[in-house]
């Protein structure tokens, strides 16, 4: 059970961390299930686990990681889809 709360914490940390920033997280939900428990491990790397925790995941830090994983997931796909300027 602890998985699918896991899943379901990361899912919603990566769902706010694109409101936060005005960017959709590439995938969807699954975007944000992958946004959120990326960004937590990234974050908890970073910052350490502290703060409140849920689902085994310490709130602050993932989130703030989830927002650096979704700028940088943005930027990838932003420059993945500029058109080329070579005719």
């Amino acid at each position: 059970m602890s998985f699918i709360w896991t899943l379901i914490i990361g899912g919603i940390i990566g769902w706010l961390a694109g409101i936060i920033i005005g960017r959709d997280v590439p995938g969807g939900i699954i975007g944000n299930v992958i946004a959120g428990i990326i960004g937590a491990w990234l974050g908890t790397l970073l910052l350490g686990s502290w703060g409140p925790s849920l689902g085994g995941l310490a709130l602050i830090p993932a989130l703030i990681g989830a927002i650096i994983v979704v700028l940088l997931l943005s930027m990838i796909m932003k420059r993945t889809r500029r058109p080329s300027r070579h005719h």
